[in-house]
């Protein structure tokens, strides 16, 4: 199968460089959860590629979490979770509309907001 390349990659990488900041550590420390990302290039359920985030850590890996199981995992197609971390998708909505899957601990997702993301510079 051939490597997916999705737009939100990108973010992943920003996400690992930040996460070595002060104010990414502040972040990690806050939070202080594992979270698992299945990302869909078009639909859910189809040609998933899975980024864990793991904020006890602080890292940023590509691939599912080996450690167990995460706290929290989500699922949507990749233009929401770039969408999500441009902070131009409510992730309350975007569950509603089935278009966010959550699986794990409810209250460790209502712990990673938008504002985890380092603010990327309007292109």
């Amino acid at each position: 199968m051939a490597t997916v390349q999705l737009k939100s990659d990108f973010i992943f990488e920003l996400l690992k460089r930040f996460l070595q900041t002060d104010e990414g550590i502040a972040v990690k420390n806050k939070v202080n959860h594992v979270y698992q990302f299945n990302l869909a290039p078009e639909k859910i359920g189809k040609d998933e590629v899975s980024y864990t985030i793991d904020l006890k850590k602080g890292e940023v890996i590509k691939g599912p979490y080996e450690g167990g199981k995460p706290d929290t995992t989500f699922t949507l197609r990749d233009e929401d979770f770039v969408k999500l971390a441009d902070g131009k998708l409510n992730p309350q909505i975007a569950f509603m509309r089935g278009a966010l899957k959550v699986k794990g601990s409810l209250s460790a997702a209502q712990k990673f907001t938008p504002d985890i993301f380092p603010k990327r510079p309007k292109l």
